[in-house]
Protein backbone atom coordinates (compact mmCIF):
# COMPACT_ATOMS: atom_id res chain seq x y z
CA UNK A 1 0.00 0.00 0.00
CA UNK A 2 1.32 3.46 -0.93
CA UNK A 3 2.31 5.73 1.97
CA UNK A 4 1.59 8.90 0.01
CA UNK A 5 -2.03 9.98 -0.11
CA UNK A 6 -3.10 13.38 -1.43
CA UNK A 7 -6.81 14.01 -0.85
CA UNK A 8 -6.93 17.80 -1.14
CA UNK A 9 -4.83 20.49 -2.82
CA UNK A 10 -1.64 21.42 -0.96
CA UNK A 11 -2.13 23.37 1.22
CA UNK A 12 -5.67 22.22 1.95
CA UNK A 13 -8.42 24.39 3.47
CA UNK A 14 -7.65 23.47 7.07
CA UNK A 15 -3.95 24.19 6.62
CA UNK A 16 -4.81 27.50 4.95
CA UNK A 17 -7.02 28.45 7.89
CA UNK A 18 -4.21 27.66 10.32
CA UNK A 19 -1.78 29.69 8.22
CA UNK A 20 -4.07 32.71 8.52
CA UNK A 21 -4.27 32.30 12.29
CA UNK A 22 -0.51 31.81 12.49
CA UNK A 23 0.13 35.05 10.60
CA UNK A 24 -1.84 36.93 13.25
CA UNK A 25 -0.40 35.18 16.30
CA UNK A 26 3.20 34.12 15.53
CA UNK A 27 6.13 36.38 14.53
CA UNK A 28 7.37 36.07 10.96
CA UNK A 29 10.89 35.30 12.20
CA UNK A 30 9.72 31.76 12.96
CA UNK A 31 9.69 30.52 9.38
CA UNK A 32 8.42 27.15 8.17
CA UNK A 33 9.56 25.04 5.24
CA UNK A 34 6.09 23.95 4.12
CA UNK A 35 2.51 25.28 4.45
CA UNK A 36 1.43 21.91 5.89
CA UNK A 37 0.04 21.55 9.40
CA UNK A 38 0.56 18.10 10.84
CA UNK A 39 -2.22 16.19 12.58
CA UNK A 40 -0.48 12.88 13.29
CA UNK A 41 2.69 10.97 12.49
CA UNK A 42 4.02 7.42 12.72
CA UNK A 43 7.40 5.87 11.89
CA UNK A 44 8.47 7.61 8.62
CA UNK A 45 5.21 9.27 7.58
CA UNK A 46 2.96 12.07 8.70
CA UNK A 47 -0.56 13.25 7.93
CA UNK A 48 -1.78 16.84 7.77
CA UNK A 49 -5.00 18.39 9.04
CA UNK A 50 -6.59 17.91 5.60
CA UNK A 51 -5.95 14.16 5.52
CA UNK A 52 -2.97 14.29 3.12
CA UNK A 53 -0.25 11.77 3.93
CA UNK A 54 3.45 12.36 3.33
CA UNK A 55 6.71 10.47 3.52
CA UNK A 56 8.99 12.37 5.87
CA UNK A 57 12.54 12.98 4.59
CA UNK A 58 13.09 15.75 7.18
CA UNK A 59 12.56 13.85 10.44
CA UNK A 60 12.02 16.99 12.49
CA UNK A 61 15.42 18.21 11.20
CA UNK A 62 17.11 15.03 12.36
CA UNK A 63 15.29 14.54 15.67
CA UNK A 64 13.50 11.33 14.72
CA UNK A 65 16.15 8.80 13.74
CA UNK A 66 14.16 6.12 15.59
CA UNK A 67 10.92 7.26 13.94
CA UNK A 68 7.79 9.21 14.84
CA UNK A 69 6.11 7.92 18.00
CA UNK A 70 8.43 4.97 18.34
CA UNK A 71 6.59 2.55 20.63
CA UNK A 72 9.52 1.96 22.98
CA UNK A 73 9.92 5.71 23.43
CA UNK A 74 6.25 6.46 24.03
CA UNK A 75 6.05 3.56 26.50
CA UNK A 76 9.03 4.87 28.47
CA UNK A 77 7.55 8.38 28.55
CA UNK A 78 4.15 7.06 29.63
CA UNK A 79 5.72 5.10 32.49
CA UNK A 80 7.64 8.16 33.68
CA UNK A 81 4.49 10.26 33.35
CA UNK A 82 2.87 8.09 36.00
CA UNK A 83 5.67 8.95 38.45
CA UNK A 84 6.45 12.66 38.12
CA UNK A 85 6.84 15.32 35.43
CA UNK A 86 9.31 17.78 36.90
CA UNK A 87 11.17 18.47 40.11
CA UNK A 88 14.30 20.24 38.73
CA UNK A 89 17.38 18.06 38.95
CA UNK A 90 19.21 20.88 40.76
CA UNK A 91 16.72 20.74 43.63
CA UNK A 92 15.57 17.14 43.99
CA UNK A 93 17.53 14.93 41.56
CA UNK A 94 16.31 11.62 40.13
CA UNK A 95 17.82 8.34 39.03
CA UNK A 96 17.14 8.32 35.29
CA UNK A 97 19.29 11.45 34.85
CA UNK A 98 22.19 9.54 36.40
CA UNK A 99 21.39 6.40 34.38
CA UNK A 100 21.44 8.36 31.15
CA UNK A 101 24.70 10.09 32.06
CA UNK A 102 26.28 6.70 32.74
CA UNK A 103 25.07 5.40 29.37
CA UNK A 104 26.36 8.45 27.49
CA UNK A 105 29.74 8.12 29.18
CA UNK A 106 29.89 4.51 27.97
CA UNK A 107 28.73 4.89 24.36
CA UNK A 108 30.55 8.05 23.29
CA UNK A 109 34.01 7.67 21.67
CA UNK A 110 37.10 7.61 23.90
CA UNK A 111 38.45 5.12 26.41
CA UNK A 112 38.84 7.62 29.22
CA UNK A 113 36.76 8.66 32.22
CA UNK A 114 33.87 10.92 31.20
CA UNK A 115 31.03 12.91 32.70
CA UNK A 116 27.81 14.23 31.11
CA UNK A 117 25.46 17.12 31.74
CA UNK A 118 22.04 17.43 30.09
CA UNK A 119 20.47 20.56 28.62
CA UNK A 120 17.34 21.39 26.63
CA UNK A 121 18.62 22.05 23.10
CA UNK A 122 21.64 21.79 20.86
CA UNK A 123 22.32 25.52 21.07
CA UNK A 124 22.19 25.45 24.87
CA UNK A 125 24.56 22.50 24.92
CA UNK A 126 27.04 24.28 22.63
CA UNK A 127 26.92 27.34 24.90
CA UNK A 128 27.78 25.14 27.87
CA UNK A 129 30.55 23.31 26.01
CA UNK A 130 32.22 26.67 25.33
CA UNK A 131 31.78 27.72 28.97
CA UNK A 132 33.36 24.50 30.19
CA UNK A 133 36.27 24.75 27.74
CA UNK A 134 37.04 28.33 28.78
CA UNK A 135 36.95 27.53 32.48
CA UNK A 136 39.17 24.48 32.04
CA UNK A 137 41.81 26.07 29.78
CA UNK A 138 41.57 29.59 31.24
CA UNK A 139 41.67 30.84 27.65
CA UNK A 140 39.05 32.95 25.80
CA UNK A 141 39.35 32.05 22.10
CA UNK A 142 37.26 29.60 20.09
CA UNK A 143 37.98 28.51 16.52
CA UNK A 144 34.95 27.69 14.35
CA UNK A 145 34.54 26.90 10.67
CA UNK A 146 33.14 28.37 7.50
CA UNK A 147 29.74 26.85 6.62
CA UNK A 148 29.21 25.83 10.26
CA UNK A 149 25.89 25.98 12.07
CA UNK A 150 25.80 25.72 15.86
CA UNK A 151 22.53 27.40 16.85
CA UNK A 152 20.54 30.62 17.13
CA UNK A 153 21.50 31.88 20.60
CA UNK A 154 24.02 34.70 20.74
CA UNK A 155 27.16 32.63 21.41
CA UNK A 156 26.14 30.00 18.90
CA UNK A 157 25.38 32.70 16.32
CA UNK A 158 28.93 33.93 16.78
CA UNK A 159 30.07 30.38 15.98
CA UNK A 160 27.63 29.95 13.08
CA UNK A 161 28.82 30.91 9.61
CA UNK A 162 25.72 31.51 7.43
CA UNK A 163 24.69 35.15 7.50
CA UNK A 164 21.13 35.13 6.12
CA UNK A 165 18.75 34.44 7.70
CA UNK A 166 20.57 33.50 10.89
CA UNK A 167 22.95 36.34 11.73
CA UNK A 168 21.82 39.40 9.77
CA UNK A 169 20.60 42.17 12.08
CA UNK A 170 21.44 40.46 15.37
CA UNK A 171 24.97 41.83 15.93
CA UNK A 172 27.02 42.47 17.97
CA UNK A 173 27.96 38.89 18.81
CA UNK A 174 30.23 37.62 21.58
CA UNK A 175 33.90 38.06 20.73
CA UNK A 176 36.98 35.84 20.61
CA UNK A 177 35.59 33.63 17.83
CA UNK A 178 37.88 32.96 14.87
CA UNK A 179 36.83 31.25 11.64
CA UNK A 180 38.79 28.97 9.29
CA UNK A 181 37.77 27.04 6.14
CA UNK A 182 36.24 23.56 6.43
CA UNK A 183 37.33 20.66 4.24
CA UNK A 184 34.60 21.33 1.68
CA UNK A 185 36.35 19.53 -1.16
CA UNK A 186 33.63 20.26 -3.75
CA UNK A 187 34.22 23.99 -3.15
CA UNK A 188 37.80 24.02 -1.81
CA UNK A 189 38.71 27.43 -0.38
CA UNK A 190 42.25 26.98 -1.68
CA UNK A 191 41.38 25.55 -5.13
CA UNK A 192 43.28 22.36 -4.34
CA UNK A 193 42.40 18.69 -4.84
CA UNK A 194 42.41 15.89 -2.29
CA UNK A 195 44.60 13.91 -1.70
CA UNK A 196 47.37 15.82 -3.49
CA UNK A 197 46.54 18.82 -1.27
CA UNK A 198 47.97 16.93 1.74
CA UNK A 199 45.06 18.33 3.79
CA UNK A 200 46.33 21.88 3.41
CA UNK A 201 43.13 23.26 4.99
CA UNK A 202 43.78 21.34 8.21
CA UNK A 203 47.51 22.00 8.40
CA UNK A 204 46.89 25.69 7.68
CA UNK A 205 45.67 25.95 11.28
CA UNK A 206 49.32 26.50 12.27
CA UNK A 207 49.34 29.59 10.07
CA UNK A 208 46.18 30.81 11.80
CA UNK A 209 48.07 30.71 15.08
CA UNK A 210 50.75 32.94 13.59
CA UNK A 211 48.58 35.42 11.69
CA UNK A 212 45.14 35.50 13.35
CA UNK A 213 45.11 34.34 16.98
CA UNK A 214 47.87 33.01 19.23
CA UNK A 215 47.45 29.33 20.03
CA UNK A 216 47.90 30.01 23.77
CA UNK A 217 44.76 32.21 23.60
CA UNK A 218 42.54 29.47 22.14
CA UNK A 219 40.40 27.39 24.48
CA UNK A 220 38.75 25.14 21.93
CA UNK A 221 38.16 24.27 18.31
CA UNK A 222 34.53 23.39 17.62
CA UNK A 223 33.53 21.48 14.50
CA UNK A 224 30.76 19.32 13.04
CA UNK A 225 32.14 15.92 11.90
CA UNK A 226 29.70 16.23 9.00
CA UNK A 227 28.38 19.71 8.25
CA UNK A 228 24.65 19.91 8.96
CA UNK A 229 23.03 23.16 7.86
CA UNK A 230 26.25 23.79 5.92
CA UNK A 231 25.23 21.16 3.38
CA UNK A 232 26.06 17.64 4.67
CA UNK A 233 29.70 18.01 3.67
CA UNK A 234 31.87 14.99 4.54
CA UNK A 235 35.59 15.78 4.94
CA UNK A 236 38.39 13.37 3.94
CA UNK A 237 38.88 10.44 6.35
CA UNK A 238 42.16 11.72 7.85
CA UNK A 239 41.12 15.36 8.18
CA UNK A 240 40.08 15.31 11.82
CA UNK A 241 43.10 13.35 13.01
CA UNK A 242 45.30 16.18 11.73
CA UNK A 243 43.12 18.79 13.45
CA UNK A 244 42.97 16.81 16.69
CA UNK A 245 46.76 16.39 16.78
CA UNK A 246 47.26 20.11 16.22
CA UNK A 247 44.77 20.94 18.97
CA UNK A 248 46.45 18.68 21.50
CA UNK A 249 49.90 19.93 20.50
CA UNK A 250 48.82 23.40 21.61
CA UNK A 251 46.64 22.49 24.60
CA UNK A 252 43.41 23.30 22.73
CA UNK A 253 40.25 21.28 23.38
CA UNK A 254 38.54 19.55 20.46
CA UNK A 255 34.73 19.91 20.62
CA UNK A 256 32.66 17.78 18.24
CA UNK A 257 29.18 19.13 17.51
CA UNK A 258 27.21 15.93 16.86
CA UNK A 259 23.81 17.54 17.33
CA UNK A 260 22.69 16.47 13.84
CA UNK A 261 25.18 13.72 12.99
CA UNK A 262 24.75 11.71 16.20
CA UNK A 263 22.57 8.75 17.18
CA UNK A 264 23.01 6.54 14.17
CA UNK A 265 22.38 9.07 11.44
CA UNK A 266 25.69 8.35 9.68
CA UNK A 267 25.67 4.57 10.13
CA UNK A 268 27.64 4.70 13.38
CA UNK A 269 26.28 5.87 16.69
CA UNK A 270 28.45 8.99 16.37
CA UNK A 271 30.01 10.38 13.21
CA UNK A 272 33.32 10.88 15.04
CA UNK A 273 33.74 7.11 14.92
CA UNK A 274 34.05 7.23 11.12
CA UNK A 275 37.18 9.34 11.52
CA UNK A 276 38.74 7.40 14.40
CA UNK A 277 38.74 10.33 16.81
CA UNK A 278 37.75 10.75 20.45
CA UNK A 279 36.75 14.39 21.04
CA UNK A 280 37.59 16.02 24.36
CA UNK A 281 33.97 17.23 24.47
CA UNK A 282 31.11 15.80 22.40
CA UNK A 283 27.80 17.64 22.07
CA UNK A 284 24.56 15.82 21.19
CA UNK A 285 20.87 16.68 20.95
CA UNK A 286 18.08 16.14 18.37
CA UNK A 287 17.56 12.35 18.10
CA UNK A 288 18.90 11.78 21.61
CA UNK A 289 15.40 12.44 22.97
CA UNK A 290 13.49 10.46 20.36
CA UNK A 291 11.23 13.47 19.72
CA UNK A 292 11.47 15.17 23.12
CA UNK A 293 13.78 18.15 23.81
CA UNK A 294 17.09 17.02 25.25
CA UNK A 295 20.77 17.74 24.68
CA UNK A 296 23.99 16.55 26.27
CA UNK A 297 27.57 17.65 26.78
CA UNK A 298 29.86 14.67 27.37
CA UNK A 299 33.56 15.10 28.00
CA UNK A 300 36.68 14.07 29.81
CA UNK A 301 35.97 14.01 33.55
CA UNK A 302 38.66 16.51 34.47
CA UNK A 303 37.37 18.96 31.85
CA UNK A 304 33.71 18.58 32.81
CA UNK A 305 34.56 19.12 36.49
CA UNK A 306 36.28 22.46 35.83
CA UNK A 307 33.20 24.67 36.52
CA UNK A 308 32.36 24.98 40.21
CA UNK A 309 29.07 23.90 41.82
CA UNK A 310 26.21 25.97 40.42
CA UNK A 311 28.19 27.00 37.36
CA UNK A 312 26.18 24.69 35.11
CA UNK A 313 22.49 23.88 34.93
CA UNK A 314 19.02 24.97 33.85
CA UNK A 315 15.53 24.71 35.31
CA UNK A 316 14.19 22.17 32.83
CA UNK A 317 17.56 20.73 31.71
CA UNK A 318 17.51 16.94 31.82
CA UNK A 319 13.75 16.73 32.28
CA UNK A 320 12.78 13.24 33.54
CA UNK A 321 10.44 12.55 30.60
CA UNK A 322 13.21 13.36 28.14
CA UNK A 323 15.71 11.23 30.06
CA UNK A 324 13.30 8.29 29.97
CA UNK A 325 12.87 8.74 26.23
CA UNK A 326 16.63 8.91 25.67
CA UNK A 327 17.24 5.71 27.63
CA UNK A 328 14.71 4.01 25.36
CA UNK A 329 16.51 5.42 22.30
CA UNK A 330 19.82 3.97 23.47
CA UNK A 331 18.14 0.61 24.13
CA UNK A 332 16.80 0.62 20.58
CA UNK A 333 20.27 1.13 19.14
CA UNK A 334 21.53 -1.77 21.23
CA UNK A 335 18.69 -4.13 20.29
CA UNK A 336 17.73 -3.12 16.76
CA UNK A 337 19.84 -3.01 13.61
CA UNK A 338 19.38 0.73 13.10
CA UNK A 339 23.03 1.44 12.27
CA UNK A 340 23.00 -1.10 9.46
CA UNK A 341 19.68 0.31 8.34
CA UNK A 342 21.18 3.81 8.10
CA UNK A 343 23.84 2.46 5.75
CA UNK A 344 21.24 0.61 3.67
CA UNK A 345 19.17 3.76 3.26
CA UNK A 346 22.28 5.72 2.36
CA UNK A 347 23.28 3.18 -0.29
CA UNK A 348 19.77 3.29 -1.71
CA UNK A 349 19.94 7.07 -1.98
CA UNK A 350 23.45 7.13 -3.46
CA UNK A 351 22.51 4.63 -6.16
CA UNK A 352 19.73 6.91 -7.39
CA UNK A 353 21.63 10.17 -6.85
CA UNK A 354 24.64 9.01 -8.92
CA UNK A 355 22.28 8.11 -11.72
CA UNK A 356 20.67 11.58 -11.54
CA UNK A 357 24.12 13.15 -11.62
CA UNK A 358 24.82 11.53 -14.99
CA UNK A 359 21.45 12.65 -16.37
CA UNK A 360 21.30 16.26 -15.25
CA UNK A 361 23.90 18.98 -14.96
CA UNK A 362 21.74 20.35 -12.14
CA UNK A 363 23.23 17.74 -9.77
CA UNK A 364 26.68 19.04 -8.90
CA UNK A 365 27.51 16.69 -6.04
CA UNK A 366 25.95 13.73 -4.23
CA UNK A 367 27.43 13.03 -0.81
CA UNK A 368 26.90 11.75 2.69
CA UNK A 369 27.55 9.09 5.30
CA UNK A 370 24.97 6.43 6.12
CA UNK A 371 21.52 7.95 6.34
CA UNK A 372 22.89 11.53 6.27
CA UNK A 373 22.74 12.18 2.53
CA UNK A 374 22.39 15.18 0.22
CA UNK A 375 22.57 16.48 -3.32
CA UNK A 376 24.02 19.90 -4.15
CA UNK A 377 22.27 21.67 -7.03
CA UNK A 378 24.15 23.93 -9.43
CA UNK A 379 23.42 25.82 -12.64
CA UNK A 380 25.89 23.51 -14.38
CA UNK A 381 28.46 20.98 -13.28
CA UNK A 382 31.15 23.04 -14.99
CA UNK A 383 30.53 26.40 -13.31
CA UNK A 384 29.21 25.10 -9.94
CA UNK A 385 27.10 28.25 -9.63
CA UNK A 386 24.56 27.49 -6.86
CA UNK A 387 21.00 26.80 -8.07
CA UNK A 388 19.03 28.16 -5.10
CA UNK A 389 15.84 28.95 -7.01
CA UNK A 390 15.70 25.48 -8.60
CA UNK A 391 16.26 23.97 -5.16
CA UNK A 392 13.26 25.85 -3.82
CA UNK A 393 11.13 24.69 -6.77
CA UNK A 394 12.10 21.06 -6.18
CA UNK A 395 11.21 21.13 -2.49
CA UNK A 396 7.85 22.71 -3.33
CA UNK A 397 7.12 20.07 -5.98
CA UNK A 398 8.01 17.39 -3.43
CA UNK A 399 5.60 18.47 -0.72
CA UNK A 400 2.86 19.02 -3.29
CA UNK A 401 3.35 15.36 -4.28
CA UNK A 402 3.61 13.81 -0.84
CA UNK A 403 7.27 14.13 0.20
CA UNK A 404 8.64 16.40 2.95
CA UNK A 405 12.16 17.61 2.19
CA UNK A 406 14.32 20.42 3.57
CA UNK A 407 17.22 22.36 2.18
CA UNK A 408 20.67 23.23 3.52
CA UNK A 409 23.93 24.83 2.48
CA UNK A 410 25.42 28.31 2.73
CA UNK A 411 23.96 29.00 -0.71
CA UNK A 412 20.58 27.32 0.02
CA UNK A 413 21.18 24.90 -2.85
CA UNK A 414 21.41 21.55 -1.05
CA UNK A 415 18.57 19.07 -0.51
CA UNK A 416 19.29 16.93 2.52
CA UNK A 417 17.80 13.61 3.58
CA UNK A 418 17.03 12.95 7.23
CA UNK A 419 14.47 10.18 6.79
CA UNK A 420 13.79 8.18 9.98
CA UNK A 421 15.92 5.04 10.02
CA UNK A 422 12.79 2.90 10.41
CA UNK A 423 11.60 3.78 6.90
CA UNK A 424 10.84 0.75 4.75
CA UNK A 425 12.46 0.12 1.38
CA UNK A 426 9.12 0.89 -0.23
CA UNK A 427 8.83 4.23 1.56
CA UNK A 428 12.40 5.16 0.68
CA UNK A 429 11.93 4.26 -2.98
CA UNK A 430 8.59 6.05 -3.13
CA UNK A 431 10.17 9.19 -1.72
CA UNK A 432 13.06 8.98 -4.17
CA UNK A 433 10.60 8.54 -7.01
CA UNK A 434 8.94 11.82 -6.03
CA UNK A 435 12.32 13.54 -5.80
CA UNK A 436 13.25 12.24 -9.24
CA UNK A 437 9.95 13.48 -10.66
CA UNK A 438 10.67 16.89 -9.12
CA UNK A 439 14.10 16.98 -10.72
CA UNK A 440 12.61 16.01 -14.06
CA UNK A 441 9.93 18.69 -13.85
CA UNK A 442 12.35 21.45 -12.89
CA UNK A 443 14.95 20.46 -15.47
CA UNK A 444 12.32 20.28 -18.21
CA UNK A 445 10.90 23.63 -17.14
CA UNK A 446 14.33 25.24 -17.07
CA UNK A 447 15.38 24.49 -20.61
CA UNK A 448 18.73 26.11 -19.88
CA UNK A 449 19.62 23.21 -17.59
CA UNK A 450 21.41 20.89 -20.00
CA UNK A 451 20.83 17.17 -19.86
CA UNK A 452 23.98 15.12 -20.14
CA UNK A 453 22.48 12.12 -21.94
Amino acid sequence: MSTIRINTPIPGPNSQALSARRAQAVPRGLSHATPIYVAKAEDAWLEDVDGNRFIDFAGGIGCLNVGHRQEAVTTAVREQLEKFLHTCVQVTPYENYIQLAERMNQVTPGKFAKKTIFLNSGAEAIENAVKIARVYTKRPGVIAFEDAFHGRTMMTLALTSKTHPYKAGFAPFPGEVYRVPYAYCYRCSYNLKYPSCDLFCARHLEDTFKRVVANEEVAALIVEPVLGEGGFVVPPPDYFKVLLDLCHKHGILFIADEVQSGFGRTGKLFASEHFGIAPDILVTAKSLGGGLPLAAVTGRSEIMDAPGPGGLGGTFAGNPLSCAAALAVLDLFEKENLLARANELGTRFQRRAREWQTRWSLIGDARGLGGMQAIELVKSQQTKVPAAEETKQITQYCYEHGLITITAGSYSNVIRVLVPLVATDEQMDEGLDVLESALTAVCDKKGAVAQLV
